[in-house]
């Protein structure tokens, strides 16, 4: 997570969604950076809200754009995949190692989520709170040449990115079967990945109120 005051701008880091590389670029320009541990570097609009909004409300704008970036989901969860399967992951509950990328889908479609499959899900990530905290502004992972654009454009500067943490190629092959049953349960993230139009324009989704929500 970034945070740029003379912007008034906050941009969350969506996990699998480039955001070691524009860390990387944009830390000098940061007022405040968190990049470890993932629990805060990744820290979601729940928890955006509850530890950080507060503090950045008081001492740098009582108002500011949230910016975060969102992935094609099934890219998206191409990319947990061909992580895991990295060679330090061998041997560990998590690795995908001798699975198939339909398998490892599968698995994520499950009601209990082996450890391998569990990594959450992009509209839970960006979920606005019942307390108006959203998300501003809200980019493609696709669309690299608007995200530069309105980064260039609001923090006043041109911006280079190297790729950095890529994880390794794999074949990414889907049956009809289970790209249907992913859609559909996961309706949610295609509709708000669908929803994304030019200069970071979406359509959010309603907030889910939950008992003992965090607001």
């Amino acid at each position: 997570m970034l945070v740029f005051s003379k912007a008034n701008l906050v941009f969350l880091s969506v996990p699998k969604t480039g955001s070691t590389a524009y860390q990387a670029s944009l830390l000098p320009l940061a007022a405040i950076a968190v990049t470890t541990p993932p629990e805060l570097k990744h820290a979601p609009v729940f928890r955006y809200n509850r530890f950080f909004r507060p503090m950045i409300e008081r001492f740098i704008a009582p108002e500011v754009d949230v910016l975060a970036v969102m992935r094609e989901p099934i890219s998206w969860l191409g990319s947990w995949y061909r992580y895991r399967q990295r060679p330090a992951m061998a041997g560990t509950a998590n690795s995908t190692q001798g699975l198939s990328f339909d398998d490892f889908v599968a698995a994520y479609c499950l009601g209990e989520q082996p450890g391998f499959a569990r990594v959450g899900a992009q509209s839970k990530f960006l979920e606005p709170q019942r307390n108006g905290t959203c998300i501003t502004h809200l980019f493609r992972y696709e669309d690299q040449a608007g995200l530069i654009r309105f980064l260039e454009q609001r923090l006043g500067t041109r911006i280079a990115t190297n790729r950095l943490n890529a994880s390794p190629p794999s074949a990414l092959e889907l049956s009809p079967k289970t790209q249907a049953r992913l859609r559909r349960k996961f309706s949610s993230d295609f509709a708000l990945w669908e929803g994304i139009g030019e200069n970071g324009e979406y359509i959010p989704l309603p907030a889910r109120p939950k008992p003992g929500s965090e607001d």
